[in-house]
Formats: structure tokens, sequence, C-alpha cells
């Protein structure tokens, strides 16, 4: 009996040796089966440089030779220092002044939360203790983030906590408006994706100008959620830094250590920080594995990385490439109506023969056609999301949307409806 219990898998699925990775190296991930496939996912947007970089393994194992553990728990340690500093410089250094470490995206997520509710009692406003987030937007799966996620994913089964969370509409100006009408004094943070987890969908510039005008009005603290989105999975290292004016708290995980180490950041900015630092206040947040020498040298080797190889201007490269390869997709996949998000995060909608949705069944059915047809996709509403590495070749893209149309065509062929009508 396999004694794995894997995430997102009904037991039905698992033990299965073609759903079982054992080594991967450049955007190839070998399979217990003996196959070996294209990842178009980056891991889980994490290994934006490809598996096996050998200079971040390098330094992974000299930190723990070096340091093996040492902790951010009631003490400092050197690596996490440079980590953090290094971090500041990244984001430009004149915002951002601070970094507080976290494990996952989901615990960062509660960790923001924590201390945009806490800012708020500092400053003499206790009641501020509301956190909005966006319908279908995603923060993890931790108490904290999976109350702050929009889809509706269980939440109620699990017992989990949303009597201080609220949730518009993505670019739903007129919500964000109304809600802020009946509660803005109540608000501690808004919490958004600059892209959307879920269906890659970009924050437009109306709502972002419209929420950068009621944090100004009202006081709440921005903070982007970029677990997803950095290290140039849109183009720059930060998509935020695109906006007219910097978010409070930023959000980094996954490709923070190229997807090698358990890792967050929340980026701290200067104004935040100094509410902390005047009132000399302990903010009661903290993970065992946060900021050790192995994430934290996972972090300096993968940002000098980043920089060898020029990250954006690969992103950029690349997302010029799949501006072309897109717009011309639907000519061969009749079922594509829809192609989204920015970057190197893409999404791919389809609907069905009968010209209905694709239900979350359909979903899981049409990713396992493209993983047979070659290639790792990740699932999305009604489609699937293409998250290459951003050191793919032309030959390494064209390769997957090549398993894309061939896994598509092989998966409707099996929901043509026959003649008799119906699906």
């Amino acid at each position: 009996m396999n004694a794995l219990w894997p995430s997102l898998l009904a037991p039905s699925r698992h033990g299965r040796d073609d759903l079982c990775a054992v080594s991967a190296q450049g955007v190839r991930v070998r399979l217990a089966d003996g196959r070996e496939l294209l990842c178009g996912s980056s891991g889980l947007w994490n290994t934006a440089l490809g598996y096996g970089n050998e200079h971040i393994a390098d330094a992974i194992a000299r930190a723990v030779r070096d340091a093996s553990y040492l902790s951010v728990f009631r003490y400092e340690n050197g690596y996490a220092r440079r980590a953090a500093e290094a971090l500041v410089e990244l984001s430009g250094g004149d915002h951002f002044s601070r970094v507080l470490f976290s494990t996952s995206g989901g615990a960062a997520n509660d960790l923001a939360m924590k201390l945009a509710r806490q800012l708020h009692a500092l400053r003499g406003e206790p009641r501020r203790t509301l956190v909005v987030g966006l319908r279908t937007g995603y923060h993890g799966l931790t108490f904290g983030g999976f109350a702050l996620s929009g889809d509706d994913m269980g939440q109620r089964m699990y017992g989990v906590d949303q009597r201080l969370v609220r949730h518009i509409g993505p670019n739903a100006v007129d919500e964000l408006h109304a809600l802020f009408a009946r509660q803005g004094g109540q608000i501690a943070a808004v919490v958004v994706e600059p892209v959307l987890g879920n269906g890659a969908v970009p924050l437009d510039e109306g709502f972002l100008a419209e929420l950068l005008r009621l944090r100004e009005e009202h006081g709440f603290l921005l903070v982007a959620d970029e677990v997803a989105t950095g290290f140039a999975r849109t183009g720059p290292y930060f998509a935020s830094s695109r906006w007219p004016r910097q978010p409070d708290l930023l959000i980094l995980s996954k490709g923070l250590t190229n997807g090698t180490c358990a890792a967050a950041a929340v980026l701290v900015a200067r104004g935040v920080d100094a509410v902390f630092t005047d009132a000399d206040a302990v903010f009661v947040h903290a993970e065992t594995q946060a900021g050790t020498p192995m994430t934290c040298a996972a972090i300096l080797a993968t940002l000098e990385e980043m920089r060898r190889l020029d990250a954006e201007a690969l992103s950029r490269r690349l997302s010029a490439r799949l501006d072309t390869a897109l717009a011309s997709l639907g000519d061969r996949l009749p079922r594509l109506t829809v192609t989204g998000g920015v970057g190197c995060f893409r999404y791919l909608g389809f609907t069905a023969p009968d010209g209905g949705p694709l239900t979350a069944e359909d979903v899981t059915g049409l990713v396992a056609a493209v993983r047979e047809a070659g290639a790792i996709v990740h699932p999305g509403p009604q489609g699937v999301q293409l998250i290459p590495a951003l050191t793919y070749t032309d030959e390494d893209l064209d390769e997957l949307l090549d398993c894309v149309v061939r896994g598509a065509e092989a998966f409707f062929a099996t929901l043509a409806a026959p003649a008799g009508g119906g699906r």
C-alpha cells in the first residue's frame, strides 16, 4: 500500500506511477512509469529558471554544512540578514525597508493579515479588523489564507472563520465603492494578486486607480500577493512595480528560491515599519523553518542567477513568443474560446461540444490528456494554465503548444456528442 497521501488528489488516484515524479532537470520531469514530460507549469510557478540549477544547489549545500539550522525566532542569523537586504535592494530600496520571512504563500498571507490588524491597533483604530479579498483570488489553504481565498473550496465544511473577511469581484469598481461606503472605517487591509492565480486575470488600470485612491482616503493597507507573479513571471521582477503607487506589503514565495525550499517573504513599506518601530511593538508571528540558512542561501543564489541570466529579458522574450503563438492557436483548437493572462502566465479557456462550460471533471480529463500527449499543465477554470519556465527555448514552447493541441483534440474527441445527441 502506498503510504503517501498526496495533496488534492482523490484516493482513487493515489499510488499511480504516472503521477509520481522521480527526478527533474531543465524543463523536463521524469515519472516513475519511465516517461519524461515537458513541464509547462514551472512546478507550481516555482522553477522560473528550470530544475536542477547547480549554483542554487551548491549554495544550499554550503549553508547546510556551514550552519545546519539557525532561526529568526527571538534571534537573527547572518544568512537571513543578507537575504533581507538583497530583497529590499531588488525592490529599489526606497519604498520597502524591512523583510519578514515565512515558509509558504498561505502562511505569509496569514502573517500579512495579522500585521495589518496590529498596525491599526497601534494607531488607535482597533475596530479596523476586516480584510478584503477578491472572488476567484487564491491565497493558500492555511486557515487565514483559506478564509481570504475567493473560491468556494469547502471553507464552511472545514470550519474556516470568514467573519472578518469580505470579498468583491475582480475589477468590480462598483462593488469596491459599495463596500467602502458601508464599512470603510472597519477595513484593515485589501489583499490582491496583480494577476489572479485562478484564471490569470490581470487587475485593470481603473480598478487599481480606485483602490489606490481609496487607500489614501481610508488608510487601509494595500497588500500585493505576488506569490505567483513575482520574479519576472509577468515581465518585471514584481508585477506591482508597474502600479502608479506601491503596496504597503508585498508577499513573495514560489520563485523566491526557484522552488528549492519552503520559503516566503513579506516586504514591509517604511511607513508600516515605522509604526512598529516607534511603539517598540513585538509582532507575534514566528515559524520554525522561516529564514533558516538553507532557505536564505537559496534566496541569495536565486537572485544572483536571475541577474546573471537577466530574468526580465528572458520573460519579455518568451512573453512575445507566447503572444504570437497564442494569437493563432484558435485556428488549431476550435473549442478554444479565450486566451488570457500576461507575460509568462497564461490561460486557455474552452467550451464543451454542446457549447456549455467544462465541468471540474472535464478539466481534470483535459489536463490528463495533455499529460498523455507529453506535457504537464496546470488546471484552470474551464481550461488550463500555461506557466513555462523563463528558460524555455523556442523549441520548448512549440513542443508545449503541440502537446496542448494534441491533448485537447484527443480529449474533446471523447466528449463529442453521439448521434443520438447529448454529451
